[in-house]
């Protein structure tokens, strides 16, 4: 998006979601300070983030950021955004195999 960036993030084990942030700001900052001569604050100093639970939500997250830039009108269908992972240049990983199955209400009566 040109404004604003969504990201689907495993946090590794021994480190926090806020230090991620902060080396993909920095890391960003920095190489667009010197590619770009931009000096000064090119991010906002918060984020908002959101706990994935299960596979459904993790899918439901996925098709929501895949679907922002149709939102937008910046394409008409999500694989056209050459900066999303919709795009077929990208392959994604598989899902954490912590992410709890989904649970059918007939899963739940055989318990």
């Amino acid at each position: 998006m040109p404004d604003h960036i969504h990201l689907l993030l495993t946090v590794p084990q021994g480190l926090t979601l806020e230090r991620i942030m902060q080396l993909i700001k920095g890391g960003f900052s920095f190489q667009a300070g010197k590619l770009f001569e931009i000096h000064g604050p090119i991010w906002q100093k918060s984020y908002l983030d959101r706990r994935v639970r299960n596979a459904t939500e993790c899918t439901g997250y996925l098709n929501y950021i895949h679907q922002n830039p149709v939102r937008a009108e910046i394409v008409s269908r999500a694989h056209e955004f050459l900066y999303s992972s919709a795009n077929r240049n990208f392959q994604l990983d598989e899902l954490p195999q912590w992410l709890k199955p989904e649970t059918s209400s007939a899963d739940l009566m055989h318990r």
